[in-house]
């Protein structure tokens, strides 16, 4: 119908507009808390930025008609966004750049999936231009306490390293390892069993499978895996990087999975997910990582820089959240209802209204617009909005303050 949203699309209804500001406005608070600035950058980009150097897959970008030979698209993500603009816009500033945004992003459904929805809000953070372990501490720590100061406790922080991952599935020839790559991604054991692989593949794409659990087991494991020098550094820096997190009062609650692999191919280090318990199951509601080359990709001469950060999914949060009680039931209701007594009165309860509202911050008032209704109406009007104050004003300008229960 030409009434409704399009097939994907949705409206936020007030309420639906306080809960998701009340989660984007903690999250922007700790975010801020941190030393990080807000960098809003453009919804239509040009494809060969959406697509990052063929890092994102161009099926899932909302292609858009441009002018000339130019082909633009609805964002499917921010981080290449961020990065076109840091290294374009903001290469004077110097680094590191603590970056942060509340935006929205859009991704095509898939062709046999009517009505899935294809916009969705996004909270998130990058730290651009450092490649210290130091970073992916920093990154991790603010992940935790963003997602602790919306009261979410239940939930796991799965972390693995997609370079490390990289190297673990190099001895797979081609197309083979694509497709092992992919059943890893799926957790698909059966898979990997029926895969014209040798034994001894077979025995490490199922090794690799199982690389997940408490940190410790994990690193015991992959430690006595016959690796490379380079893969026993990044084995190491790993060890250095769970003793990090482990400190504190608020200790991550790591599961640290070395099968991990996302969806964005731009990743070189550490990567991960935020799986919070809900009612409804397990529920992905964030994840990130570090992203080592990306810059390079936009800047003019090609100089890249090292990168990390992570998006918190406004949707799942605010899934996750809403069996707590923490988020607002209602909309905020308003303080004054401000009543001319006829019509002659008109512009002297506009100028009484307006004297509230300069006099304190955020005070809510509402003007009566049908001065010929009764005041038993008026009455019930405000009891049913919640207002528990009525100013019923002359044409003189005098108020009669009245206090509703």
């Amino acid at each position: 119908m030409a009434y409704q949203p399009p097939s994907g699309a949705r409206d936020l209804l007030p309420l639906d507009v306080a809960q998701k500001y009340w989660i984007e406005a903690r999250l922007e608070h700790i975010f801020q808390q941190w030393g990080y600035h807000r960098i809003i950058t453009s919804t239509v980009e040009s494809l060969d930025t959406l697509m990052a150097g063929g890092a994102i897959d161009q099926a899932t970008v909302i292609e858009l008609q441009g002018t000339g030979q130019t082909r633009l698209g609805l964002r499917p993500e921010l981080t290449a966004s961020i990065a076109r603009a840091a290294v374009t816009r903001m290469d004077q500033v110097g680094y590191p750049q603590r970056l942060y945004y509340t935006a929205n992003v859009f991704r095509r459904a898939a062709q046999a999936s009517q009505g899935e929805q294809q916009e969705y809000y996004q909270a998130g953070v990058e730290l651009l231009g450092s490649d210290s372990a130091l970073s992916d501490a920093e990154i991790l720590l603010l992940l935790n306490d963003a997602v602790r100061h919306l009261n979410l406790t239940d939930f796991q922080v799965v972390l693995g390293n997609a370079g490390l991952t990289r190297s673990l599935l190099a001895p797979f020839p081609e197309p083979l390892r694509s497709q092992v790559r992919d059943a890893i991604a799926r957790l698909d054991r059966i898979t990997l069993e029926t895969l014209d692989l040798s034994e001894a593949l077979r025995q490490r794409a199922l090794t690799l499978l199982d690389l997940r659990g408490t940190p410790a087991d994990v690193l015991q494991t992959v430690s006595q895996l016959d690796l490379e020098i380079e893969q026993r550094a990044i084995v190491n820096r790993l060890k250095s990087l769970v003793e990090l997190l482990s400190g504190g009062e608020s200790p991550l609650p790591l599961v640290l999975d070395l099968s991990l692999i996302q969806s964005f191919d731009y990743y070189t280090g550490v990567v991960f997910e935020v799986v919070a318990n809900t009612p409804q199951g397990r529920q992905v509601v964030g994840k990130g990582g570090r992203y080592d080359h990306l810059l390079g990709v936009f800047h003019p001469q090609g100089q890249s820089y090292p990168g990390i950060g992570f998006m918190l999914s406004v949707e799942g949060l605010h899934q996750a959240l809403l069996p707590s009680g923490y988020l607002p039931q209602d909309t905020p209701a308003s303080d004054w209802l401000v009543v001319p007594r006829n019509d002659r009165a008109a512009a002297a309860a506009f100028a009484y209204a307006q004297t509230i509202r300069d006099a304190a911050n955020l005070v809510r008032v509402e003007l009566y617009l049908d001065p010929e209704s009764s005041a038993a109406m008026i009455r019930d009007r405000a009891k049913k909005r919640r207002i528990h104050r009525i100013a019923w004003v002359s044409e003189t300008g005098s108020p009669e303050i009245e206090t509703v229960n």
